[in-house]
């Protein structure tokens, strides 16, 4: 859509902040491989060569330049990120946006990324916990213990803290098996399911967070729930007003959000901002 033209990213924040957008998406890839066939969600959609910036200096320079708009990973490959300067760059982009960053995290699908990094793809699940873990504790008031190659560092100080109280809201995407609904339960505010989730996966999923919400001693009506809109396809590509008919099936569900993937939809830039008010009225009709 854009190509290498990423200064247009800020123009599209822009007219998404204008029309019925709240959240505006970025995803990661610090590298890609060419082993497409290991993404094990259909067919991906980029070809070798497609740019994918660093979302957080992406999303910085959008906040710049909109003053509504909420940003989100989504998602964000936290454990290729040191803890310690991840929390220092979203504690800063929280800062400088008011207050209006998510911070939507996974573990990746490739190992050619933690390969990259010198990590081991075995661990990216137990990584991806311990940065998020020591983010959490450099975003709380006060200083904070941290673990480090030579043992530990105690009363270690990360300022400015974010805007939002305790860092911004921690979303885990991806199926909800025993070690992620772990990982909500005890550091997480949301769940993004995996795309193509139907709304009775998403129930069930609600219903198991919700329980183990509880359990660990947190307010089951603070989980906030992103699903990924599915597809209706018609004769001229995919239909929109019946794409967006599905979002009140998933609000039944229980999703407190749904997305969609702009690129789908619009092909050139000058498609964008006609695009962007045909989907705040189709919205708006939706909900009618």
């Amino acid at each position: 859509m854009i190509g290498d033209d990423l200064h247009r990213m800020v123009d599209i924040a822009r007219i998404c902040e204008a029309g019925a957008v709240d959240t505006l998406v970025v995803v990661d890839h610090v590298i890609m491989g060419e082993r497409h066939d290991r993404y094990e969600w259909g067919r991906f959609a980029f070809a070798n060569g497609a740019p994918w910036p660093e979302p957080l200096t992406m999303i910085a320079a959008m906040a710049g330049a909109t003053q509504r708009i909420r940003f989100a990973t989504g998602i964000l490959i936290a454990a290729l990120r040191r803890p310690a300067l991840l929390a220092k760059t979203v504690a800063t982009l929280d800062r400088v946006s008011q207050g209006r960053i998510d911070l939507g995290v996974g573990v990746g699908w490739q190992p050619e990324e933690y390969e990259a990094m010198d990590l081991d793809f075995a661990r990216r699940g137990p990584l991806m916990d311990e940065t998020v873990a020591a983010c959490q504790r450099l975003w709380a008031p006060g200083p904070a213990r941290l673990p480090s190659a030579s043992g530990e560092l105690d009363r270690t100080w990360c300022d400015p803290k974010p805007v939002q109280p305790g860092g911004p809201p921690i979303w885990f995407s991806g199926v909800l098996h025993a070690r992620n609904v772990r990982r909500i339960a005890t550091m997480g505010r949301g769940w993004i399911p995996i795309m193509g989730a139907t709304a009775a996966e998403i129930t069930a999923g609600i219903a198991t967070l919700r329980t183990a919400l509880d359990d660990a001693g947190r307010e089951p009506d603070g989980l906030l729930v992103r699903a990924p809109l599915p597809l209706v396809r018609g004769e001229d590509g995919v239909d929109l007003d019946a794409t967006l008919a599905g979002a009140r099936t998933f609000a039944e569900a229980g999703a407190t959000e749904v997305s969609l993937p702009m690129s789908v939809f619009v092909r050139t830039m000058d498609e964008v901002e006609p695009w962007i008010g045909r989907l705040s009225d189709a919205w708006e009709a939706t909900w009618r």
